[in-house]
C-alpha cells in the first residue's frame, strides 16, 4: 500500500486552506507542507496498525499483520490453519486464542522484544511450522506459558538452561 497518494493530497488540503489567508499564512503551509509528510506517515501507519489489530481479534486465530517495506505498509493474512478434532495433521497443533486480559479483551499493546538471532531463527521456523505470523505465534505461546501448567514446565525449562551456563574466570 503505497501512502504517498494520501501524504499528498493531505499536503494539498493544507495549501487549498492556506490559499484564502494572506501571503504570511500561504508561506507558513509551504514550509509546514513537508514536514507533513513524515508525521502523516506515521500517524498513516499507526492507524493501519491499530485496524490490523483490530481485524485480528475478529479473525482469531487468524492473523493480520501490518509490515513495512521500506516507507510502504503491507498488510499480510494469515489463515487458521486447517485441523479436524478427530484427526489433526501430524505435528499440527489445534489453534490456541490468546487470553484475553480482564476487560481488555480487544485492546493491544506494542512491545519491543530483543531476541538473539539463533533464537529469532528458532521462532521464526516454529511459525512457519504453524502457519501463522511471528506476532500471532509469540501472542499464543505467551498466552499458552500464562496457564497454571505451562508455568510449571516453562520454569523448568528455565532452570535446565541456566543450569547449563558456565561462570567464572579461566587462567
Amino acid at each position: 500500500m503505497q501512502l504517498e497518494t494520501y501524504v499528498e493530497e493531505l499536503q494539498r488540503q493544507l495549501a487549498a486552506a492556506a490559499a484564502a489567508g494572506t501571503d504570511e499564512t500561504r508561506e507558513t503551509a509551504d514550509r509546514l507542507s513537508a514536514a507533513l509528510d513524515a508525521a502523516a506517515r506515521l500517524m498513516l501507519i499507526e492507524a493501519l496498525g491499530a485496524a490490523a489489530s483490530e481485524i485480528t481479534t475478529e479473525l482469531t486465530p487468524g492473523s493480520v499483520d501490518l509490515r513495512l517495506r521500506g516507507r510502504d505498509p503491507e498488510f499480510v493474512v494469515t489463515q487458521a490453519p486447517e485441523w479436524s478434532e478427530s484427526a489433526p495433521p501430524a505435528q499440527a497443533t489445534p489453534p490456541v486464542a490468546p487470553a484475553a486480559v480482564e476487560g481488555e479483551e480487544s485492546s493491544t499493546t506494542r512491545t519491543t522484544l530483543r531476541l538473539p538471532d539463533e533464537l529469532k531463527s528458532r521462532v521464526e521456523a516454529a511459525a512457519a511450522h504453524a502457519g501463522v505470523s511471528v506476532n500471532t505465534w509469540l501472542v499464543r505461546t505467551i498466552a499458552s506459558a500464562l496457564d497454571a501448567g505451562a508455568s510449571r514446565t516453562l520454569a523448568q525449562e528455565i532452570r535446565q538452561e541456566v543450569n547449563k551456563r558456565v561462570t567464572g574466570w579461566v587462567r
